[in-house]
Order: structure tokens, then sequence, then C-alpha cells
């Protein structure tokens, strides 16, 4: 217990150490001056004596030349100062992702009040000794790409865990499998409260909801309330089956499929849902009227999901099995690192180690479309399930320490 503790500790230190590398990269790159030595920081004077040829014979050119600061006009592209920078927002976020290695991609953002500007950097780690924080999302005035606050700008309000902030991925370097979807979705997992207290003290803050953002919600959790006594008891298959169902039948492997084939999902895994309810819940999630809806996003509507608190620990427990960062584990490794020997079951003498073990490799395998190994979205699909019948938070991120050693 000594050495879990002072382990826990050391991780913390550690993430709050890159989270401080983070944001002075940012104030960096958002201060730095164009260099000295830039040709373009030459003096109007010299320009024009340059082009004249008034410079004299045997002078070198100033482009060449190796000018002290008293020869340089300095010209920066904004007037921003690290007084106005100091006044924002840090947050952690997360890509959603069907994804393994970009679900678990280590972001932080900044949203700053002076311009309403923000921006996401990624901390990398490159081999065993260099680190870098890198841009994700180059700092920029965003608009929301999705639901009912689409083309408003992203303001405070719109900053609290569990947001969706969401991005044009043709306007952005992104990595070409976070391109594949036209529009980036980064959920907020955690904020500075501290901040976000000076912040709402320090400016005028409105936290507006919307009538028909809190319509939407009633459909949600009517919908919820409906499934969940069915789902109490077999919440894990359920998941897990859905899960593996929707992949086979998405052909076009890009992650969106029609109302009838969500109703015949439904049907084959006799889940009843009102035909009302369900049209009422298309029209909120179908957007763009395409008749096409991700299944990530009607699965979350349908069922409800973890919290960010629970989410993280997912997250972790795959890193640690997903070290290469490759988006899939074989189930060789999932074997070998999978314990029972602190399991409820086992300790209190009703079931064998293996007998767990064997228990949930089954059940795991069988959601997984590859049974020789398991992508991130079926690891959590197994979770998600699982947390359906757990209430209390801790009891379920005991559930995920134990066996994977987090």
């Amino acid at each position: 217990m000594w050495h879990s503790i002072r382990k826990l500790e050391a991780e913390d230190v550690a993430a709050e150490r890159r989270k401080q590398a983070v944001v002075e990269q940012v104030m960096v790159d958002q201060l730095s001056r164009a260099v000295i030595s830039d040709p373009e920081q030459s003096t109007r004077a010299d320009v024009y004596k340059e082009v004249h040829g008034l410079l004299g014979l045997g002078r070198t050119p100033m482009r060449f030349r190796k000018r002290t600061l008293h020869e340089t006009k300095i010209r920066t592209k904004s007037g921003l100062t690290e007084s106005m920078l100091s006044n924002k927002l840090r947050f952690d976020s997360r890509i959603i992702s069907r994804n393994g290695r970009d679900a678990c991609r280590e972001l932080i953002g900044f949203f700053f009040a002076c311009d309403r500007s923000l921006t996401v950097y990624e901390f990398r780690q490159f081999g065993k000794n260099r680190t870098n924080a890198l841009p994700f999302i180059q700092k920029g005035v965003y608009q929301h790409q999705r639901g009912q606050r689409k083309g408003k700008v992203y303001d405070l309000s719109d900053f609290y865990i569990g947001a969706n902030l969401t991005f044009q991925s043709a306007d952005h370097n992104l990595p070409e499998s976070v391109k594949q979807n036209s529009v980036l979705t980064l959920r907020v997992i955690s904020i500075d409260e501290a901040a976000m207290d000076f912040l709402k003290a320090s400016m005028e803050f409105k936290q507006e909801c919307s009538k028909q953002v809190a319509d939407d919600s009633e459909v949600f959790k009517k919908i919820q309330g409906i499934l969940r006594e069915s789902l109490s008891k077999r919440g894990v298959r359920v998941i897990t089956g859905l899960g593996k169902y929707f992949r086979q039948v998405d052909k076009n492997r890009n992650g969106f499929l029609s109302q009838a084939a969500f109703k015949e999902a439904l049907k084959v895994f006799h889940l009843e849902v009102p035909e009302g309810d369900l049209e009422s819940l298309w029209l909120i999630l179908d957007d763009s009227k395409r008749d096409k809806v991700d299944y990530r996003e009607f699965t979350r509507a349908v069922f409800g999901e973890m919290n960010e608190y629970r989410k993280a620990f997912v997250r972790k427990a795959y890193m640690k099995l997903d070290f290469n960062k490759t988006g899939s584990v074989p189930m060789v490794d999932i074997r070998k690192c999978y314990c029972a020997k602190k399991h409820p079951l086992v300790l209190a003498g009703k079931a064998t180690e293996e007998e767990i073990k064997s228990s949930f490799l089954e059940t795991l395998g069988e959601s997984c479309s590859n049974p020789n190994e398991v992508s991130y979205s079926e690891f959590e699909d197994y979770y998600e399930g699982l947390s359906i019948g757990i209430m209390d938070d801790d009891d379920f991120v005991n559930i995920l320490r134990n066996p994977w050693g987090i």
C-alpha cells in the first residue's frame, strides 16, 4: 500500500510538471519576437539605401550582414502582452475517437479571455529522454461546428468537464487518422477551477442554457431511464455486442450508420424504445440532416456514458497495455497482465483466480472483431457496460486498479 501511494504521488507530480512545461511553451510561442537577423526586420532607411545603391561601395547588403539590435526595427504580428495572456483558462481534453492511439493523446488546451481565442497543445514523448509540447490546434478564435450553438464563437461558458469542442479537421495540421472525420471533437476532461473562478469574477459571465438544450437533455434521460432496468444485469454483453455489431454493419468504416440500421440493431438486442422517442432522438443527433449518425454518439445518447473520472482510469489501463501506442493490444498481453487475485469473488472464496480471468477474457474476446487483439473502443465498451451497474466511482476505479495495477 505504501509503495502504491508513493507511485501515485510520483505520477501526479510528473503530470503536473508536464502541464507546467506546456504552459511555459505556450507563453514562449505566443510572445516570441521575430528573429533579429531576419531581413524583414531591416529599418525603412536601410531598405531605401539598399534599393537605391546608397549603402556605399564595399558594404555588404543588409540581408547578409550580422546586424545589431539598434539597427533592427522589431515588429510583431499582434499586440499581446504577458499580462493579457496570463488571463487564461487551462483545460485538459481528449479526442473522441475509436482509434486508441488518438483517444489516448495527451492534450492540454488554453482559452484566453482577452480575445476569446483558444489553442490546444499536445505533450509528446520522443524516445526515452526527449519531450516536447507541440501545437495541436493553432491559437485562434473558433466557432462551434455542431449542435445547438453551431456558428457561435467559443466563450467561457463553453468550458466545463464533459463539454465537447468541435473544429473543422481540414483547417488544422492534424494526423491523418484524425482527419478521416470532417469534424474533430475534443472532450473537456478537466479544468483549472481556480482560473475559472478568477475569470468569472473578473469578466462578464453568462451561463446560457437554451430551452432547446434542456429539452434535448430530457429526451436522452427518458430513453436512458427506459433502458436502464433491462441493462442492469446484461450491460456488458449488450454494449460490447452492439459495438461489434455496428463495426460489422459499417461497411464504409467511417463510423456513420442510417436510422434503419440503428432500429434493426435495437431489435436484434431486444431493446425496446418507443417510436416517438426514437424519432425525437434522431432529430437531435442528425443535425446535418444527412440521415447518418455516428454510432458512438448514438450509443452515448441511448445508454448514457461513464463520467470523465472513470474514463480517465480506463484510458490509463489501456495505455499501460498499449505501451507502444499502436492502437491495439494483443490478446496474449491482456492474458498476461490481467490479475484476478484481489477480485471480490476470489477474496470471498466463491471463485478461483483462473475462473474470473477466463470469464473476463471470454466476454472481452466475444466483443472483438479480431479474437487475437483488442482495440481501444472494444476495451472501453467492456468497461462502459460494466459501469452501468456500479453506482460508486471509487468502487468502479478499484475494479480497474486491482487487475491492471494502476
